[in-house]
């Protein structure tokens, strides 16, 4: 497990990280997941949403992108209450049984979230740590029937 440390407002935070780095990153490069850590080589990969009222929505983004980013790009109605900080579970998504195990397996903490997440299935994935590269090209990605935001239901944070 690595320790993460950085400033949010002043306060310095100090958190456990249970993610394992991506294989992309190379071996002294350990990555968080969160927004602008990750390499985004441009290359665009092209997958479908499956959208709650039963309609398909066809999305282009640059390979490294999350599929939370990509959601939130091309106005697909994806929550992301925490700003993909890892501390909800808003962005949850259901990935096809194939895709969901060719990507790499949940973080414990990732895991823990989900359990938290109305409609659970055993493909279920959040979107934040979900990188689009090959693997998901002309795949489907399903929003589930609905979402929790504990915080407030309707709310959408504002990016910094």
């Amino acid at each position: 497990m690595a320790s993460a440390m950085w400033r949010l407002g002043g306060l310095l935070r100090v958190g456990a990280v249970n993610c394992k780095p991506r294989p992309q990153q190379n071996a002294g490069a350990l990555a968080m997941r969160w927004h602008n850590s990750r390499v985004v080589d441009g290359e665009p990969i092209s997958f479908h949403f499956k959208l709650r009222d039963g309609s398909r929505k066809t999305v282009c983004v640059p390979s490294g992108t999350t599929v939370l980013e990509a959601a939130h790009q091309n106005q697909v109605d994806l929550e992301g209450a925490c700003e993909a900080s890892l501390a909800c579970s808003t962005c949850h998504v259901i990935l096809t049984p194939e895709n969901y195990d060719q990507i790499e397996e949940p973080c414990e903490k990732e895991e823990d979230l989900l359990d938290l997440a109305p409609c659970l299935t055993p493909t279920s994935r959040l979107a934040c740590q979900v990188v689009v590269d090959e693997r998901l090209k002309d795949k489907e990605v399903t929003l589930p029937a609905m979402t929790v935001n504990f915080y407030v239901d309707g709310h959408v944070p504002t990016p910094h």
